[in-house]
């Protein structure tokens, strides 16, 4: 079905699809994971179902898909040319005429696919996933996922009613131990204690619902000396929900903007103030050097995939990823003092990308055409050196009993020294 591709590159897209999907799913896990102990503590506190913590982990993976993305596709290339080069595969394709700009024909193809992408990740996707989870957040801590009444704990209604429940069963089915005081507009207060109870919602009146409880008591505080006591059965407590607020529209704070509406607002809209347009100015300009420094990932991964001859090392893999990491720090910074209007974003934002561009040349010039050419060599050299000495101060020594033992017995298997002649 593929014949008509070359096999060089079918060889080539197996070695880079295979750690670069590994990569991805890694990546995109981590960030989850570490997001997903947060949100379990959120929810708890608020009291909230469980099943909203995968929700809004799903509103973040567009998040973290751009984060993984480009250091997917660095890794991806940097472990593909990486098995090149120890199995000397590199070399064979190289003294038959195969320069390094065709064996990264393919790379560049998944380049500019993953560049389609991620620009409709970091334009258009993640803009609004990133408003469907703060509308969630807001959800959650207003009660509107049915997150108020928290067991174990008294809990306040309309500013009239409070109410307690000691434990709860079937996914809140069924309410055990209940405790209520409501307080009427006579000053009239109802004390009710019930053995069980369970909410039910009313087809007339959406803003209020129903507490129907079994077996209780119910003291009614008139005022005067002697309360009135009542023991029921079952009994019916209607409680009005608390007004909540609609949430707010899309667009506080320049990352709930998509392209048309930064474009917009940073160059086209008289109306918007000074703030408001640096703001989207950075952002935007923060989105595109993101996407175009994905371009240079295939010539960084080749620069430093290669280690010296006879060496295994791995440190141009750590050393990839600290320089992706760093230069996006970067990025983020220069996008909020760009935002504070302090710095024009094109010195914020271009300025560091023509810098580590620059640095990401200049490697890939000394691998693909200095003979001998190591980006990494001398640093190689320092590392080897230290490994060694690492190795010597934590290599095993014999104990001093031991060495002893050994000169002893070596001693004693000598043959005797041969007597001199008499005279």
């Amino acid at each position: 079905m593929l014949n008509f591709i070359p096999s060089i590159d079918r060889y080539i897209f197996r070695l880079v699809i295979v750690p670069m999907l590994g990569v991805f799913a890694l990546a995109a896990s981590l960030l989850l994971l570490e997001k997903m102990l947060r949100l379990f503590d959120f929810v708890a506190v608020e009291g909230g179902p469980i099943g909203v913590v995968f929700k809004m982990l799903g509103a973040l993976i567009p998040e973290y898909a751009s984060l993984a993305i480009p250091l997917g596709l660095l890794l991806g290339t940097l472990f593909a040319f990486r098995k090149l080069a120890t199995s000397s595969e590199l070399d064979t394709m190289r003294g038959v005429g195969l320069s390094y700009f065709r064996l990264l024909r393919v790379p560049y193809v998944i380049t500019g696919i993953l560049v389609a992408v991620n620009i409709a990740l970091v334009f258009y996707i993640q803009p609004l996933s990133r408003y469907y989870y703060e509308q969630m957040e807001y959800d959650l801590r207003s009660g509107a996922l049915g997150a108020s009444i928290k067991v174990g704990e008294f809990t306040t209604l309309a500013d009239r009613m409070a109410l307690r429940i000691e434990q709860s069963e079937d996914e809140g089915q069924r309410l055990i131990g209940i405790f209520a005081r409501v307080a009427n507009s006579e000053d009239q207060v109802l004390s009710i204690s019930a053995r069980e109870g369970s909410f039910m919602a009313t087809t007339d009146d959406p803003d209020t619902i129903i507490l129907r409880l079994t077996e209780g008591t119910i003291v009614q505080d008139t005022g005067s000396e002697s309360p009135r006591v009542l023991s029921f059965s079952r009994h019916d407590l209607p409680i009005d929900l608390p007004a909540i607020e609609e949430f707010r529209a899309r667009g506080e704070g320049s990352r709930e903007y998509i392209l048309p509406e930064l474009l917009r607002i940073g160059w086209a809209d008289d109306t918007a103030s000074e703030q408001e347009r640096d703001a989207t100015q950075a952002a935007f300009n923060y989105r595109t050097v993101e996407i175009v420094m994905m371009w240079l990932m295939p010539l960084l991964a080749v620069s430093l995939a290669i280690p010296p001859k006879r060496s295994t090392s791995a440190l141009g893999v750590f050393v990839s990823i600290i320089m992706v990491v760093s230069y996006h720090k970067i990025n983020q910074y220069g996008e909020d003092i760009a935002a504070l209007g302090r710095i024009d974003p094109i010195i914020a934002l271009w300025g560091p990308f023509v810098i580590f561009a620059a640095i990401i040349l200049f490697m890939f010039h000394r691998t693909a055409y200095v003979p001998g050419g190591q980006p990494l060599g001398a640093l190689e050299r320092v590392f080897s050196k230290l490994g060694k000495q690492i190795g010597k101060l934590f290599g095993r020594r014999k104990p001093n009993s031991l060495v002893a033992d050994h000169q002893a017995q070596t001693a004693t298997d000598a043959p005797p020294a041969s007597a001199a002649p008499a005279e």
